[in-house]
């Protein structure tokens, strides 16, 4: 038994509650359990308790055991002052406040419904090679609440998204433009190349490049320049372009103090990419669309379809760049891809749009720009396959990032009552 079950348990009130009292034989009413706590303090605060004749507004610690009040040191943390109730599967000691004022403590051990634990503990110790810990009683659960589920995974995952645009938006001095700069930067690496272009995306700030947005070849001088990638070597010895690249590059840095290349060839990641991933083929592809969307953040914000934002991600990369895979190599180069512009739209636009509408308080744009989802088409992985063969609904984007987030959030790490459908197959009728 863990921790969070005793949670669940007191939460939903899932215990023998006939003659209640605390180990000291107190008589206990609760009038309310109050709301789990997801800071640092006690579990559940504002909760209303009547021990014996004196009625309790406080906090409610959970514990396996009541030593770990002890091993957790609450007992000098004055957080923890305001608990009334200290709840407990096995009362092996007595706790006390900072004040050394003992806390009543409620045992609930023997209390506990048989059938209810039996199945939380089917549900957390299912075999690690099971494909979910709830697959084999999946069919008893309505078709309903494995929708709903989903759906408030999908809006979990866009939010924790979202916050990390509004953290980034902070840091830049909440400008939205450039906001909008430095998650695309990252967003083009995908994934393998991520860290890379998001360190190019701080050491060459957006100011510098929007004076430069209308002129094409200086946007590739300076994000060329500053990435490492026009260096002098065997390749680009005869590379007139590169060299003319290089010349004005040179020039910018010192114009505006930039400094030598923010990264070098090596820090970049070609193991296992297809040559139209390679990360000057990416870079190309975001000179190209910095020259012709000026205007990024309000682009993306006022884009009323998936087929609206396509064509802004379709703006082309420079002449070279779709003849060579890297400085001084030749080949066809593709252009940015269906599947790259969904998931750009995936991991960027919607959690941008989000984050915005949170700081300007439209719910209406949360609504309009999750609903960019369902216009995308499904992604297939290991991931999403399992739910596939599952039965769960698996048409659209939405669905995808939704099941994603569901095994992310609570089927891998086994957080099973935290999720509405383990909670669903774990309850049972309550006792008095």
């Amino acid at each position: 038994m863990k921790e969070d079950f005793l949670h669940y348990v007191w939460q939903h009130q899932y215990f023998d509650k006939l003659e209640l009292r605390t180990t000291a034989g107190e008589e206990i009413q609760v009038l309310r359990t109050g709301q789990r706590n997801a800071d640092a303090g006690p579990d559940f605060l504002n909760a209303r308790l009547r021990i014996g004749e004196v009625e309790w507004n406080g906090a409610v610690e959970i514990h396996l055991r009541a030593s770990d009040w002890s091993r957790h040191q609450h007992q000098t943390d004055p957080k923890y002052d305001q608990v009334i109730l200290h709840v407990v599967g096995a009362a092996d000691a007595e706790v006390q406040r900072t004040n050394g004022s003992l806390i009543p403590a409620l045992a609930l051990q023997a209390r506990l419904m048989p059938e209810l634990l039996a199945r939380y503990t089917a549900l957390v110790e299912a075999p690690a090679a099971a494909p979910l810990p709830c697959a084999p009683l999946l069919h008893l659960v309505p078709e309903i609440t494995k929708t709903m589920m989903v759906e408030r995974a999908l809006l979990e995952r866009v939010e924790r998204k979202a916050d990390t645009i509004m953290e980034l938006h902070r840091t830049l001095g909440q400008d939205w433009e450039a906001t909008a700069y430095h998650a695309l930067m990252a967003a083009f690496g995908f994934q393998k190349n991520s860290e890379p272009l998001a360190r190019l995306a701080k050491a060459l700030p957006l100011a510098v490049l929007r004076r430069h947005r209308h002129d094409r070849r200086q946007l590739e001088a300076l994000l060329f320049g500053q990435a490492g990638f026009l260096v002098d070597n065997e390749e680009t010895a005869n590379d007139e372009y590169i060299q003319d690249l290089r010349q004005e590059h040179e020039f910018l840095r010192h114009k505006y103090s930039l400094g030598e290349a923010a990264l070098v060839v090596h820090e970049w990641n070609y193991l296992r990419l297809r040559p139209a991933n390679f990360p000057p083929v990416r870079l190309g592809q975001l000179v190209g669309l910095l020259h012709a969307r000026p205007t990024l953040f309000d682009a993306l914000l006022t884009a009323q379809s998936v087929a609206a934002l396509t064509e802004f991600f379709q703006a082309q990369a420079p002449e070279y760049w779709r003849t060579h895979f890297r400085p001084g190599r030749t080949g066809k180069v593709p252009g940015l891809g269906k599947t790259s512009i969904d998931l750009l739209i995936t991991n960027v636009v919607v959690p941008l749009r989000v984050a915005y509408a949170h700081y300007v308080d439209k719910p209406e744009v949360v609504e309009s720009s999750v609903a960019l989802l369902s216009e995308l088409p499904a992604e297939h992985n290991q991931y999403t396959d399992v739910y596939d063969a599952l039965g769960f609904v698996h048409r659209t984007a939405a669905d995808s990032q939704g099941l994603l987030a569901l095994h992310k959030s609570y089927c891998a790490p086994r957080r099973c009552l935290h999720c509405a459908i383990g909670s669903r197959l774990v309850q049972q009728p309550r006792l008095r």
